[in-house]
C-alpha cells in the first residue's frame, strides 16, 4: 500500500478519534458536573492522548486505546451486569473500532518491548470480533419453530365473535380449539379484504378495527365509518353501508369496531349492527343488508351531540363501539385532550336498541338525573371522559365503564368534584338505571392522562368449597393490574396506598398517595436511573445521560412543573387499549407492555399564546407545521404544555431495550408464568435493521381453547402466534401495514378456525397505513374424518 495512502488511514483514525474524545470529554465533564458518571470525562481524556499519539504514529495509542476498551468493558459489567443490551450498548462502538484499529498499528511505530509481540493487534482483533459475535448471540431472538405439514384437522362448530372482546366477558378468548401449539406453525394466509377510500385521510387516521363474526360473517368498520359485511370464508364483500360521514373536522379519525343486537323479533333489522360515529350519531343497519334501520331515532340515527355541545366542532364524537345489554345500547364518547378547559360534556348514555330512545344518562355531575342538567341545556360541565371499550354483565345487570380525565390531563385545580371522584377509575353502573353501584379510582388526581383506556374484562375465580368469585381484571396506563370482584368492586388481591412527589406549581393539590396493586405482577416501568439511559454510539448514550440529569424527575408519578419534568410510563402508558386477554380454562392471562417516558414542560399562559399555541379549529384544516411545534394550548388554564417521548439526539430511546414485552400471567396463583421480548425493530431502524430489542406495540391479543395467543401490535408489521402456557415462539407472519388492532378467531362456514386481523397502521406510531383485512387458517380443509380418527385412538 502506498505510504500516502497509510498517512492518510492512520490521519484519519487520529481524527476520528480526537472528535469522539473532544466530544466526550465536553459533555462528560457536564455530566459530572450534574453529580453523574465520570466515565466519560475520562474516557475522553484517554482518547484525546490516543488520538496524539496515534497521528505521530506512536504505537503506544494503540496499546492506550486497547486499555480504554478493557476499562469500558470492567466498567459496563459494574454498571448493568450481564445485562446484554446495556453490555452493547456501552461496550460495541469501542470494540467495533478497535478492529481496523488493530489494522492500522502495524504500520505505527513499534515498541522497544513489542518483537515478541508483533502479531498481538491480529489476535486482539479477532477477540474484539468474538466479544462482538457472542453480544449478536445472546440477543437475537430464535426463530419461531420449523412450519411442518398440518395433519388432517376437524372441522370445528359454531364460533362466533359477537362482542369485541369476544363473548360477553370481554376476555378475549375463543374456545375453538383446531389451531394448536402443534399445527400452528403451518398457518397460513387464507385470504385479504380492502376497504379501499382511506388513503387521504392523513397520518391522523387510524385503522384499528376490530371486527365481528356471526354465523360465519365478519362485520368491521374503516375510519370513515363506513361499515362493511364480508364472507368469513372467502374474504369476498356481502355489502357496505356508507352512513357519509364528514370526518375532516374530528381531531383523531378512528372506529374501533361495531357492535351487534339480535332480537326474536322477524323482519328488517330483527339483527342489527351499531356505530359511533365521528360526527356525533349512533346509527343503526341491518346486519342482513346493510341498509339503515329505518324506525331507530330520526331516520336510522341517534343525535349523540344533545346536551353534550351546541354544535359539532370536532370535540366530542364516538370512536369506540356501544356496550350491548338486553335492549339498551350502552355509549360514551371521545373528548380531546388538553385543548381547551371543558370542551364538551361527557355523559354515558343508554339508549333503547330498537327505536333508539334515551333510557338513562350518567351525568357525573348531577347524579340521578335523566337530562340536560344546567340552563344552557347541557348536561354537566368537567365530567370525566369515557371514551375506551364498557363491558356489560347481564347475570349482574351492570355495566363496567372506564373513565379517564377531563380536559384538561396535565393541568387539575380546575377540575370539578365529580371529576376528582370518578376519573381514571373504573365505574360500575346500573343497567337498568345508570346509577353508580360502585366505583374504583386507579390514579387519584390524574396530572398524567393515565385514563383507564382498556375493557374491562370478566373471569370467575374458583374459591374453596364455593361458588366462583365473579371477578373482573382492569389494565391500566400505568402498568398495574387491578382484580376487582365484579359484584362490588373489593380488591381480590392486596392495593396499597404509597406516598408520591408533590406539586410544585400554586393551587395544585397532588394526591399525596397512589394506589399500588401489590398482590399482581406489575407492568409498570422500574424507577429511572442514569445507568438505565441507552443510546446506539457512546455519544448518543452521554447525551441521553446528560438530558436525564437535567430533568426533574422523582419517580413515579413526578408531578407536572415549569421545569421539564419525566414521567414514566409516558401518555401512551405501559398498557393501552389493547388491554389483556385471558384464557379461562387455563387460567392465564396474556399481557403486552411497552415502555417509553415522556417529557413534559408547563409554559406560562402569556408565554404559550405567544409561541402560538391556539386550540384546535377543525374549519382552519391541519396546516402543515414549520419550525418548532408550539406547546399544547390547555387554554383556559394558567399553562400550556410541552409533551414529546424521551429521545435521544438522533432519535433512539434513551432507556435500554426491551421497550416491548409480552407476559404470561397465572391467575390461580397470581404470578408470572414468563415474559419475554416482544417484537423487533425493523419498523423503526434504518434500513429495516431486524434487531430483537422489544419494541413498542398497541393493539392486543386473543387467546384460544388450542392453548395459542395470536397478537400483532408491535411496529415492525407482524402478527405472531405464542404458545399461551410457555410463551414459546411457534408462528409469526408479515402483515401488508401495521397491525395495531386487536385480531379474533371464528368458525368459518367451511369449517376452519380462522385468525383475522385488520392490518391499517397507527399515524402516532408512523407505522405503514393501509386498508386491509387478513384471515388465516391452517392449510387444506377440514376433515370430518379427523375427529372419528382421533376419538379412536
Amino acid at each position: 500500500m502506498p505510504a500516502a495512502l497509510r498517512l492518510s488511514i492512520i490521519t484519519l483514525h487520529a481524527a476520528l478519534f480526537g472528535l469522539v474524545g473532544a466530544a466526550l470529554c465536553w459533555f462528560g465533564v457536564q455530566l459530572l458536573w450534574l453529580g453523574g458518571s465520570p466515565y466519560y470525562a475520562m474516557a475522553g481524556i484517554v482518547l484525546l492522548f490516543s488520538a496524539m499519539l496515534i497521528a505521530r504514529r506512536d504505537r503506544r495509542g494503540y496499546w492506550l486505546y486497547v486499555l480504554l476498551c478493557l476499562g469500558t468493558i470492567a466498567w459496563a459489567l459494574w454498571e448493568v451486569g450481564a445485562q446484554p443490551w446495556g453490555l452493547i450498548a456501552r461496550t460495541a462502538a469501542p470494540l467495533v473500532l478497535l478492529v481496523p484499529l488493530s489494522g492500522v498499528a502495524f504500520w505505527l511505530k513499534p515498541m522497544t518491548w513489542e518483537p515478541r509481540s508483533r502479531w498481538a493487534p491480529l489476535w486482539i482483533a479477532v477477540g474484539a470480533m468474538a466479544l462482538l459475535s457472542g453480544g449478536w448471540a445472546l440477543i437475537r431472538e430464535p426463530a419461531p419453530s420449523s412450519a411442518r405439514p398440518a395433519a388432517a384437522f376437524a372441522p370445528v362448530g359454531k364460533g362466533d365473535w359477537p362482542n369485541y372482546g369476544g363473548g360477553w366477558k370481554g376476555d378475549r378468548h375463543s374456545p375453538l380449539a383446531q389451531i394448536t401449539p402443534a399445527n400452528a406453525g403451518s398457518l397460513t394466509r387464507a385470504w385479504t379484504f380492502r376497504t379501499g377510500g382511506i388513503d387521504d385521510l392523513g397520518n391522523n387516521s387510524r385503522f384499528t378495527a376490530t371486527p365481528l363474526a356471526i354465523d360465519g360473517t365478519l362485520y368491521l368498520c374503516d375510519p370513515r365509518n363506513r361499515i362493511f359485511a364480508v364472507d368469513g370464508s372467502t374474504g369476498r364483500q356481502i355489502w357496505r353501508h356508507d352512513p357519509k360521514v364528514n370526518a375532516s373536522k374530528a381531531f383523531s379519525i378512528v372506529c374501533r369496531g361495531v357492535s351487534h343486537h339480535a332480537s326474536a323479533d322477524a323482519g328488517e333489522c330483527a339483527s342489527r349492527i351499531l356505530e359511533a360515529t365521528l360526527d356525533a350519531r349512533l346509527i343503526a343497519v341491518d346486519a342482513a343488508t346493510g341498509r339503515t334501520c329505518r324506525s331507530f331515532g330520526s331516520d336510522g340515527s341517534v343525535d349523540l351531540l344533545k346536551g353534550v355541545s351546541t354544535r359539532f366542532d370536532g370535540y366530542y364524537y364516538g370512536t369506540s363501539p356501544p356496550a350491548i345489554i338486553g335492549d339498551l345500547a350502552v355509549v360514551g364518547g371521545y373528548v380531546i385532550d388538553n385543548q381547551r378547559l371543558d370542551p364538551a360534556r361527557s355523559v354515558v348514555r343508554a339508549y333503547d336498541v330498537r327505536t333508539g330512545a334515551l333510557r338513562w344518562v350518567w351525568d357525573a355531575g348531577a347524579t340521578g338525573r335523566a337530562g340536560p342538567g344546567d340552563r344552557d341545556g347541557l348536561f354537566s360541565a368537567g365530567n370525566p371522559n369515557a371514551w375506551a371499550l364498557f363491558t356489560a354483565d347481564p347475570a349482574l345487570g351492570l355495566v363496567y365503564v372506564p373513565t379517564g380525565n377531563s380536559s384538561p390531563d396535565f393541568y387539575g385545580a380546575l377540575r370539578t368534584e365529580a371529576a376528582e371522584r370518578y376519573g381514571t377509575s373504573l365505574v360500575a353502573l346500573d343497567a337498568a338505571t345508570g346509577a353508580v353501584r360502585w366505583s374504583f379510582q386507579a390514579v387519584h388526581h390524574d396530572l398524567w392522562d393515565y385514563d383507564m383506556p382498556a375493557q374491562p374484562a370478566l373471569v370467575d375465580l374458583p374459591s374453596q368449597g364455593r361458588k366462583p368469585t365473579p371477578a373482573l381484571v382492569v389494565a391500566g396506563k400505568t402498568g398495574q393490574i387491578f382484580l376487582l370482584d365484579r359484584r362490588d368492586g373489593r380488591p381480590l388481591a392486596p392495593v396499597e396506598e404509597r406516598p408520591v412527589p408533590p406539586s410544585s406549581i400554586a393551587g395544585e393539590k397532588t394526591s399525596p398517595t397512589q394506589p399500588y396493586s401489590s398482590g399482581m405482577p406489575s407492568f409498570a416501568p422500574p424507577r429511572i436511573t442514569e445507568r438505565a439511559m441507552w443510546g446506539a454510539t457512546p455519544v448518543d448514550m452521554l447525551l441521553c445521560r446528560l438530558a436525564f440529569r437535567r430533568l426533574r424527575y422523582e419517580g413515579d408519578y413526578t408531578p407536572p412543573s415549569r421545569e421539564p419534568f419525566l414521567f414514566s410510563p409516558g401518555t401512551f402508558g405501559a398498557i393501552n387499549w389493547g388491554g389483556v386477554a385471558i384464557d379461562p380454562a387455563r387460567r392465564t392471562m396474556i399481557v403486552n407492555s411497552s415502555n417509553m417516558p415522556f417529557v413534559g414542560q408547563l409554559v406560562d399562559r402569556a408565554q404559550a399564546d405567544a409561541e402560538g399555541a391556539a386550540p384546535y379549529d377543525p374549519d382552519a384544516g391541519r396546516a402543515k407545521q414549520s419550525g418548532p411545534m408550539p406547546p399544547m394550548p390547555m387554554a383556559g388554564t394558567p399553562f400550556g404544555l410541552r409533551l414529546r417521548p424521551f429521545l435521544s439526539p438522533i432519535g433512539f430511546p434513551c432507556l435500554a431495550p426491551p421497550w416491548g414485552r409480552i407476559a404470561g400471567v397465572d391467575l390461580r396463583a397470581r404470578r408470572l408464568l414468563w415474559q419475554r421480548p416482544f417484537g423487533d425493530s425493523s419498523g423503526n431502524a434504518p434500513f429495516g435493521l431486524a434487531l430483537p430489542v422489544g419494541i413498542f406495540n398497541l393493539g392486543g391479543a386473543v387467546t384460544t381453547g388450542g392453548g395459542m395467543t395470536f397478537i400483532a401490535a408491535t411496529t415492525d408489521a407482524r402478527i405472531r402466534g405464542f404458545e399461551t402456557r410457555t410463551g414459546r415462539l411457534l408462528w409469526q407472519h408479515d402483515l401488508p401495514a401495521g397491525g395495531q388492532a386487536n385480531p379474533i378467531s371464528y368458525a368459518a362456514r367451511d369449517g376452519r378456525q380462522m385468525i383475522a386481523i385488520v392490518a391499517g397502521g397507527h399515524g402516532s406510531l408512523r407505522t405503514k397505513r393501509g386498508d386491509y383485512l387478513v384471515a388465516f387458517a391452517l392449510p387444506g380443509r377440514p376433515d370430518s374424518r379427523a375427529g372419528e380418527r382421533q376419538r379412536g385412538r
